[in-house]
C-alpha cells in the first residue's frame, strides 16, 4: 500500500479535502478538533518527517499547515485546517507529540496570536520585548 492510501485509509473521513497539486506534494484539510490525533498518526504510525508548519490570515479565518516528508518517496504531505474564530483563535498544540513543534507553534502564536493549548512554553520567540501585547505582525489589517 503507498503512503497515499495508508493516509486515506488511517484518517478516513476525518479528511475533507484531498488535493494532489503534483505527484508529489500532496494537500489534504481537516477540522481543527482532528488535526492532534491526525498528526499524531502521521508522525507515530506512519512515521513521517515534520518539515515545519506555517500559519496565514485569510479573510474567512487563520489556515495553518503542517507539512510532514516521506523521505524515502520524495513526497510532502500538508495536512491543513481552518481555524474560523478570528477573535480568539485556538488549536491543541502538538508539541506534546514531539518537541520540533514547539518553535513553529510559538512563532505561529507571536505573529498571528493563535492560542496553542497544552503547548509548554508559548512565550516570545521573535518579537522585540517592547513589541505591543495583543498586536499580531502577520495578521491583516481591519479593512473597515
Amino acid at each position: 500500500m503507498n503512503m497515499r492510501d495508508k493516509i486515506k485509509d488511517g484518517l478516513g473521513d476525518k479528511i475533507k479535502v484531498w488535493d494532489e497539486r503534483s505527484a508529489r506534494r500532496i494537500y489534504f484539510t481537516v477540522e481543527p478538533n482532528d488535526v492532534y490525533k491526525s498528526v499524531e498518526f502521521i508522525f507515530k504510525s506512519l512515521g513521517l518527517r515534520f518539515s515545519t508548519a506555517s500559519g496565514i490570515d485569510l479573510p474567512e479565518g487563520f489556515e495553518i499547515l503542517y507539512h510532514f516528508s516521506f523521505d524515502k518517496a520524495g513526497e510532502i504531505y500538508s495536512l491543513r485546517t481552518l481555524i474560523k474564530d478570528k477573535i480568539r483563535p485556538e488549536i491543541d498544540s502538538i508539541a506534546p507529540i514531539f518537541r520540533g513543534a514547539e518553535w513553529v507553534e510559538r512563532e505561529i502564536w507571536e505573529m498571528l496570536g493563535i492560542n496553542f493549548k497544552g503547548h509548554p512554553n508559548l512565550k516570545r520567540l521573535l518579537l522585540a520585548e517592547d513589541w505591543p501585547e495583543g498586536e499580531f505582525p502577520l495578521r491583516r489589517k481591519n479593512e473597515s
